[in-house]
């Protein structure tokens, strides 16, 4: 098979978090003192690099960590209010039915993670979490060395500018997902190895001999 081992993102790849993020930004932002996001800047934020949102979001870099433990615990408080796309669980086995092992590297907490997963943390061979924003690549390279595999058989799977850049950084294969935080647009200029319009694609690719 062509990769032994797939690494995935879970906010807008897995899990269906966008809707959840946009009504709770402004909160954060009133919280943490950073600019809002008005309806009208959302396309746009959507084709810039992560940089680039927090200079215009004026987001100091040393706010990051609390930031993000911040929204840890709000999205905990929204768990149920935040779904797996259709098709994950169907992807998911497909996957590991098939021999590829499946890790989670993400910036949420893995007490977070499971309960968003429910049933399907078991397909998991490894967690990773809690990454910071641009903290991925360390982690990618973890979890490589956990799964005993060679950096040519890993492909990560995310839908953010910053995973397309942590695979490239740590030398493997990476998949944009068309339906999560970034524009499809934003993510095929960067030309990943692989971009996926529908979830169907990913097992269909992955399970197929070169």
């Amino acid at each position: 098979m062509p990769y032994a081992l797939a690494i995935f993102d879970l906010d807008g790849t897995l899990a269906d978090s966008f809707p959840w993020f946009l009504r709770t930004i402004n909160d954060i932002a009133d919280h943490f003192s950073f600019r809002r996001v008005a309806d009208a800047d959302i396309e746009n934020l959507r084709h810039a690099s992560t940089r680039e949102i927090l200079r215009r979001l004026e987001v100091p870099l040393w706010k990051l960590p609390a930031i993000a433990r911040h929204a840890r615990r709000l999205k905990a408080e929204a768990a149920s209010e935040i779904s797996l796309f259709a098709g994950v669980e169907t992807m998911l086995r497909t996957l590991a039915d098939n021999g590829v092992q499946l890790a989670l590297v993400t910036s949420d907490s893995e007490a977070n993670a499971r309960e968003k997963l429910g049933d399907v943390a078991a397909l998991f061979s490894h967690f990773d979490c809690a990454a910071s924003l641009f903290g991925k690549p360390a982690k990618f390279r973890r979890v490589i060395r956990r799964a005993g595999v060679e950096p040519a058989q890993v492909i990560a799977i995310g839908d953010e500018v910053r995973d397309i850049e942590a695979a490239r950084a740590v030398g493997i294969a990476c998949g944009a997902v068309c339906w999560g935080y970034a524009a499809p647009a934003a993510l095929r200029a960067l030309g990943p190895d692989h971009v996926f319009a529908r979830m169907d694609e990913i097992a269909a690719m992955l399970c197929t001999v070169p």
